[in-house]
């Protein structure tokens, strides 16, 4: 379905992100004749609903409520938050009510020409961005859409761009329409399995951007087993890296055929994990007819994302980074891998989601690493570690981050790294990974 197609339509909208707010204007910028009839909430807002969807008008319900709300609306639109697999979305469905997101909207209308739709569990904002510093410098006009940048629906707005980079999530792929013309994903890991039900049904959300209408190309990474599985089977045309005939990773740096184009001083951001997220926004640019432009010129000016081993202060010989990004005891390892030989001070622990931990913290017992545990998982992250060797002085449990941050800075020794990379969601005690991060640095920068 089209963004043009909704007009004169009864519309009802599940949730009121910036994405759905975004699609209210848009709607009652461009299709007046369209009226958003009814807005669902699981929790119902203190904000004036109305106002903020331009929809003054519509009824304004709880989640309980929505079937008898949505039953006469032609289209729902949800948030990417409001998982699709919700049984009243699949009774709605059923009922032939469309449901879709502002995201499919865009595309539908838009067409995926020279967009490159960027995905994965870890990575996929800050390969994002790469792409879009590397299309600037090439010369292209681009936009940075999606779960970062703007909300894709806003590009009906402003001029035409020759290229598109778009953050997709698992959320927006479960029902995606149409694909992008590039479809790259950096690595499949455990993740998001109370929104999708299960991890293979996760999985299954991901990878179905490989078969979408209008995906031309696949890029994927070869270091991932999941992915060079996907490639059997993926149905388009195949771009990898991570492998010797293209854009990979090694120790020199990046190299393109095994000719070096980047040497390892020369890399933007810290990781083997990060130069592999370069060699992605490379490949996927590649594939969509733009050529690398000189590296080491393009990205000398491009700097870590925030919460995303980020450092936020250098105190008394300590470094302290900021990875609360990292939800996933796979992020937390690429992690701890970005600093070789330096003593680490883990801060780890969030919301329970069934993490396995026994990679980690045999890890951290490799690394003679120190873990301060926060809850909810940092009792069970602890107790993992000191299994795995770790002497109990060095594996401790704190009541929170304020208490974390006081045990991280007592135990580092100089020239140590105190790493917040949680290996856990954040929604257990904070709004967002964001809010998790903001208040580690505000923690770290008190001294």
């Amino acid at each position: 379905m089209r963004f043009s197609e909704l007009d004169g339509a009864r519309v009802g909208v599940w949730g009121a992100g910036r994405e759905v707010r975004a699609f209210a204007t848009q709607l009652a910028k461009r299709l007046p004749a369209a009226r958003i009839e009814a807005a669902v909430f699981d929790v119902l807002p203190d904000v004036d609903v109305r106002a903020e969807l331009s929809a003054p008008h519509a009824r304004v319900v709880s989640a309980a409520q929505a079937p008898a709300a949505l039953a006469d609306c032609e289209v729902v639109v949800r948030s990417p938050g409001v998982s699709t697999h919700r049984p009243e979305l699949v009774s709605l469905r059923a009922a032939g009510v469309r449901v879709t997101t502002a995201t499919s909207l865009w595309l539908a209308e838009h067409g995926g020409g020279g967009v490159i739709g960027v995905s994965g569990t870890k990575g996929k904002s800050t390969t994002a961005a790469l792409a879009r510093e590397l299309a600037r410098a090439a010369g292209r006009s681009v936009r940075l859409a999606g779960n970062i940048g703007v909300p894709a629906i806003e590009l009906l707005d402003g001029p035409a761009v020759e290229i598109v980079v778009l953050e997709l999530s698992s959320y927006q792929i479960a029902d995606l329409e149409r694909g992008p013309q590039v479809a790259l994903l950096t690595n499949l890991f455990r993740e998001h399995t109370d929104w999708h039900g299960s991890e293979q049904a996760y999985r299954a959300d991901k990878l179905r951007l490989l078969g979408l209408p209008g995906v031309a190309v696949a890029v994927l990474n070869m270091h991932s087993e999941q992915l060079v599985a996907a490639s059997r089977g993926a149905g388009v045309a195949l771009a990898p890296y991570g492998l010797a005939d293209g854009w990979d990773a090694t120790d020199r740096g990046i190299e393109l055929r095994g000719e070096l184009a980047l040497s390892t001083a020369e890399l933007p951001l810290p990781g083997a994990h990060n130069a592999l997220n370069l060699c992605g926004a490379l490949t996927a640019l590649e594939a969509a007819g733009v050529p690398a432009p000189p590296l080491g010129q393009a990205l000398s000016g491009f700097r870590a994302l925030p919460h995303r081993l980020e450092v936020v202060a250098e105190r008394d010989g300590a470094l302290w980074v900021d990875d609360s990004i990292s939800t996933t005891p796979e992020s937390t390892l690429a992690a701890l891998a970005s600093f070789p030989g330096r003593p680490i001070v883990l801060i780890g622990g969030g919301q329970d989601r069934g993490q396995d931990y026994n990679a980690l913290a045999h890890e951290l017992a490799r690394r003679e690493a120190t873990l301060v545990g926060v809850p909810s998982t940092g009792p069970r992250l602890v107790a993992a570690t000191r299994a795995a060797g770790v002497s109990a002085a060095r594996a401790v449990e704190a009541s929170g981050m304020e208490s974390a941050v006081a045990s991280a800075r007592e135990l580092c020794v100089p020239g140590g790294v105190i790493l917040l990379s949680p290996a856990a969601p954040s929604y257990d005690h904070y709004r967002d990974f964001e809010e998790r991060g903001e208040r580690f640095r505000a923690l770290a920068q008190a001294g």
